[in-house]
């Protein structure tokens, strides 16, 4: 019989660079124009800033430094990426912006206080209105989708404790629109989101609140497109191989060739410890596993009236209905069941190779529309059920946190990753934070941003034990 993997072993895994042919994604099925772009037909000799990684934190980090048109802004940036632009986890996640605050509050309050639970809680439903209200602003084609979320309960301990932290949140910020929740009773969730009659009836109640959906790799392509105008140098399948030290700043080497510069931004979330060792065991790859699923014949006509979450003893699934005038209207997009993996997912940790999936958890996640929706799903589509699967790579911390700032010791070496799982509710403002410290304007950010987030030697001291829901904490559904 094999010896299942400790924590520890996975942790210890090598991170490697992103894999050459990864599983195809749903949103990629139909790659941009500039997914294989090179600004310039070789890297340049020096630059300012060095950004590595093309996804969503990459591409803002870009543009809050390239400013806009009358600002001061830096116009000497390159930005590299191993495969194509924006083919990392944002262009592999459910597409959903959903914070679930709740369910990270009482673990943040009791670890670091009231005022910082509640300063993270703002500032996950601040990302999310940012992000949308950006796609408007600049008209960006992504299906961008506010909306509300409903989770749906299946465990009575979970349950009570929704309540329990949904009450500590009100206490906390009343009136607050981070603390709105409605609550619903198990026959309400069987009327109103069509869930516990027939199938899986285990309902305990739903809760829902502010959320919204979207394209997340068409967002982050609209944000690098706005940034290729004010002058990014993007060189897609440029893998990078090494950073280093130099005297005038920073060494950074790939196959076409080195580049110096002034300083380098990592935007590497799961992949960050192959280029800093620092952060081996402290970033921890998982592999996360997604579908797209047409709905079955007794669904809705006009669609379900919100995205979920799915939340069960053992583990959840987030699950993201595409919004009417989108590509493959009314399919359903839900990802999660790590859980359905040899030992209960552990081998899920500590890999980066998103060329393959796991057969069980595939599996599963094949089946669970129809158990959660049960006699409200009726017969498959005559197409199939399942349009595309795909996994991806996300990056997770000991401490549930995200790694943002300057390397200590390390002048010129800022990093923004290790989003949990949680990047359509962090990477945003969590970038727009390092482009203000950056700019030598870090004491602005007291009054929103979490120092929690911030990169100390005691953080990279810590060790890495699992996702923080998983001990019995906090974190939310891989989104």
């Amino acid at each position: 019989m094999t010896t299942p993997p400790t924590m520890e072993d996975r942790a210890a895994v090598p991170v490697t660079l992103p894999r050459d042919h990864p599983t195809k994604s749903y949103w990629q099925l139909d790659s941009d124009e500039i997914a294989n772009l090179r600004s310039t037909e070789s890297l340049p000799d020096e630059v300012d800033t060095v950004i590595i990684g093309s996804g969503i934190t990459g591409a803002s980090v870009a543009f809050g430094l390239l400013g806009n048109e009358t600002s001061n802004g830096v116009h000497n940036i390159v930005m590299l990426e191993a495969r194509e632009a924006c083919s990392g986890a944002t262009g592999r996640n459910g597409g959903h912006t959903k914070a679930a605050s709740y369910l990270s509050f009482l673990h943040h309050q009791k670890e670091y206080g009231t005022d910082m639970a509640v300063k993270i809680a703002r500032l996950e439903l601040a990302n999310i209105r940012a992000v949308h209200a950006f796609a408007k602003e600049h008209s960006i084609d992504c299906d961008s989708n506010p909306c509300s979320t409903t989770d749906v309960i299946y465990d009575p301990k979970q349950w009570e404790a929704a309540h329990e932290a949904v009450k500590a949140m009100q206490d906390a910020m009343p009136g607050d629109d981070a603390s709105l929740y409605t609550f619903h009773s198990a026959e309400e969730v069987r009327d109103r989101f069509y869930c516990g009659k027939g199938g899986d009836e285990g309902v305990c109640g739903g809760i829902t609140y502010e959320a919204g959906s979207i394209n997340a790799y068409k967002f982050t392509i609209g944000v690098l497109k706005l940034c290729l105008q004010r002058g990014l140098n993007l060189q897609t399948r440029t893998p990078v191989t090494a950073v280093r030290k130099s005297e005038s700043g920073w060494h950074v080497e790939t196959p076409r060739g080195s580049i110096r510069a002034r300083r380098v931004v990592m935007a590497t979330n799961g992949y960050t410890a192959h280029l800093l060792e620092r952060f081996q065991g402290v970033i921890v790859p998982l592999r996360g596993h997604v579908t797209a699923q047409r709905p079955g014949t007794s669904m809705p006509a006009n669609g379900l009236p919100s995205t979920y979450s799915f939340i069960y003893q053992k583990g959840y699934d987030y699950m993201v209905p595409r919004p009417k005038g989108s590509k493959f209207e009314g399919d359903i997009v839900i990802g999660g069941r790590l859980t359905s993996a040899m030992y209960d997912g552990l081998n899920e940790y500590g890999t980066t190779d998103d060329t393959t999936a796991d057969e069980d958890t595939m599996r599963d996640l094949h089946n669970t529309l129809p158990r959660y929706f049960g006699d409200n799903w009726g017969v498959d589509h005559r197409d199939g059920r399942v349009r595309n699967q795909w996994t991806g790579i996300m990056g997770y911390s000991p401490d549930g946190f995200p790694f943002v700032g300057e390397m200590p010791g390390e002048e010129g070496l800022w990093v923004s990753a290790s989003f949990q799982g949680h990047g359509m509710v962090l990477c945003w403002m969590s970038a727009r934070a390092l482009v203000e410290m950056m700019r030598g304007r870090g004491e602005g950010l007291v009054d929103w941003f979490p120092d929690v987030f911030g990169i100390r030697e005691s953080r990279l001291d810590l060790t890495f034990k699992g996702r923080m829901r998983d001990r019995g904490n906090s974190s939310v559904s891989d989104k």
